[in-house]
């Protein structure tokens, strides 16, 4: 392997249509600083403004709640045939405004909503609760994601599997058929699973779930913020629960539950290809530095959505490098640190339903290359025999 980590690419990669996206970063150390990184970045960017963070709650919770009103006051006034084709409409729509009201619940775990942690604290708490997510259990665990990204033995999320870890059962869903319900199953069931089971998660050796204060992810001093983690998503479950004794699990499922399935999907989807990619390395502990690690990741092109999910898909790379940054100003530092990172910034703008499917193909598992003197740098590998 020579220097950047360039050669010994897999057959997909010698394709001319696809070198550009699927060249490797470079695995050397970078011959830039964070501290230079930062520098390059307009100071203001690093400004959090308490009433410009508000807005956008306010913003996206106007419009979920005009969406609710309109589908629960004139969808079923409508004609069969309308009344079918609105609701998805609705709950495409509601999704993915309800995906942003998440990105910024997240913002408020990284400190990067405004200059009062208590404050952060308080709206994250509320807006996780509200979509069943336990606030500062998911806020201490992707903080130790950010402090470990890229490394085999201590990421938290989505950490790639060894060929000598696949599971025997991997070759039967390597085909088609077996990649569409792996995705499926990933979407639609990836982030309760892991939330409570830790599956797709880091390995520890005893049973790990973000509801159990006392399980090994946490430690001492965190343990009574998870159950106040539980006792907001119980809180919110009791009100759903009571909903449905008043208005009928057919219109919670409508109006709430279908929308929330939606935006679990998006954050699956938005998170697994953030890091999963055939041109992004993985190291081990002989390997891995932080610097390197967070350059590991990719920014992704969702269209308008990039918008609607305050540019949490395009703007990726600077979030792992300075977390506490709004996202308001995260798309102006990733214009202006680009030309720092050079090849060490990786952007890749294949329509996402390509590639979720590309990677889910591509990306199997990881192992170092073959006759390469690093042996702690791994990539990922389509090829089970």
């Amino acid at each position: 392997m020579g220097a950047g980590g360039r050669t010994s690419l897999s057959p997909s990669q010698t394709k001319p249509e696809q070198d550009e996206h699927l060249k490797r970063v470079p695995i050397t150390k970078p011959p830039f600083t964070l501290g230079e990184v930062k520098k390059a970045i307009p100071p203001h960017c690093f400004h959090r403004s308490l009433i410009r963070s508000f807005s956008y709650v306010v913003v996206d919770l106007t419009i979920a709640s005009i969406l609710a009103y309109l589908a629960v006051n004139y969808i079923p006034t409508l004609p069969g045939t309308h009344y079918l084709w609105t609701w998805p409409i609705y709950w495409a729509v509601q999704g993915c405004v309800l995906t942003g009201v998440w990105v910024i619940a997240h913002e408020c775990g990284h400190h990067a909503f405004s200059n009062y942690q208590w404050v952060d604290d308080l709206v994250g708490l509320i807006l996780h609760s509200c979509l069943l997510v336990p606030y500062f259990s998911w806020k201490y665990s992707h903080r130790r994601h950010h402090s470990n990204t890229g490394s085999l033995e201590r990421d938290e999320v989505f950490v790639p599997k060894k060929k000598s870890q696949i599971g025997w059962y991997y070759k039967y869903l390597d085909n088609p058929v077996g990649r569409f319900l792996t995705l499926a199953i990933t979407l639609t069931l990836g982030w309760p699973l892991y939330l409570a089971f830790n599956v797709s998660g880091r390995y520890y050796d005893r049973f790990a779930s973000h509801y159990d204060p006392y399980g090994p992810i946490y430690s001492d001093r965190e343990r009574l913020q998870i159950y106040v983690s539980d006792a907001g998503v119980l809180a919110v479950s009791y009100g759903l629960y009571r909903l449905v004794l008043a208005q009928g699990l057919n219109w919670v499922i409508r109006v709430y539950g279908v929308p929330l399935l939606i935006v679990n999907g998006f954050l699956v989807m938005i998170t697994y290809l953030q890091h999963t990619h055939p041109a992004l390395p993985h190291y081990d502990s002989s390997e891995w530095d932080w610097m390197r690690g967070a350059l590991a990741t990719v920014d992704r092109d969702y269209g308008i959505l990039n918008k609607v999910f305050h540019n949490i898909t395009d703007t990726h790379v600077v979030h792992h490098m300075f977390s506490t940054m709004p996202h308001y100003h995260a798309m102006e530092a990733t214009k202006a640190v680009k030309s720092i990172l050079g090849e060490y910034y990786h952007f890749d703008g294949t329509p996402v339903y390509k590639a979720m499917w590309r990677e889910a193909k591509e990306c199997l598992y990881v192992d170092p290359d073959e006759g390469s003197e690093i042996k702690g740098v791994y990539w990922y590998r389509n090829k089970l025999e």
